[in-house]
């Protein structure tokens, strides 16, 4: 067949053919690309809840140079103004938390002598060492109340920067509760209250960190 004759047959199959047939064998729909139909959405990941804050620097250098490092981080931590204060507002948050321990068993050793019948003891009835139990309660509750005031002294003492009386006060906190223990132990072996017993020995964990960092500002202020 003549070329002139060739190409004369494909103009008029161009022509008769209808465009949509073109465009089919041109190349797939636009319309195959979404597979005929929406796509699902991802759904966005679950949120996790922040990790609690990591203590600040200070602080954790400070408590270095305690016995109890992990009470020391947390009781200064709770406070929030821990996050700024230099190592003397750390001594005096230190000493807050003491005092707080100090007031909180005071008021524990008096609710607990109001409760105590004078006339039982470990509730046998007639015998009156109840009110043996009463008394050194009583008296309980006023040596957690005297440390409570040495450790207001305290505070007093290092924000006027003399550490030495800071740390005579503390000592003498921790010492106060001492003799409640003694006089329990001296006049109604085994009635003893184990709160306070447990009281006793957080007070004198708490004296030890504040007496740990005043004797950092000590040294520094020596230095």
């Amino acid at each position: 067949m003549a070329p002139s004759a060739m190409v004369l047959i494909v103009l008029l199959v161009l022509v008769v053919l209808p465009s949509s047939t073109l465009c089919s064998r041109a190349g797939p729909s636009s319309k195959h690309g979404h597979g005929g139909g929406h796509a699902k959405r991802v759904p966005p990941p679950a949120s996790v809840p922040p990790p609690p804050p990591a203590p600040a620097a200070l602080v954790r250098a400070t408590c270095n140079s305690t016995s109890y490092y992990d009470l020391c981080v947390a009781e200064l931590s709770a406070d929030p103004s821990s996050a700024t204060a230099d190592v003397r507002g750390l001594s005096s948050i230190a000493v807050s938390a003491a005092a707080a321990n100090a007031s909180g068993a005071a008021q524990a050793a008096a609710a607990l002598a109001n409760a105590t019948d004078a006339g039982t003891t470990a509730g046998v009835p007639g015998d009156g060492g109840g009110a043996v139990v009463q008394r050194l309660l009583a008296t309980c509750a006023a040596k957690y109340g005297d440390a409570r005031d040495a450790l207001a002294a305290a505070k007093g003492s290092i924000a006027q920067q003399d550490y030495d009386m800071a740390s005579v006060h503390v000592s003498a906190a921790a010492e106060y509760p001492q003799v409640c223990r003694t006089l329990f132990g001296r006049q109604s072996p085994g009635d003893y209250p184990p709160e306070l017993a447990a009281t006793e020995v957080a007070l004198r964990q708490l004296c030890s960190v504040a007496l740990d960092i005043i004797a950092l500002l000590s040294s520094s202020d020596n230095n």
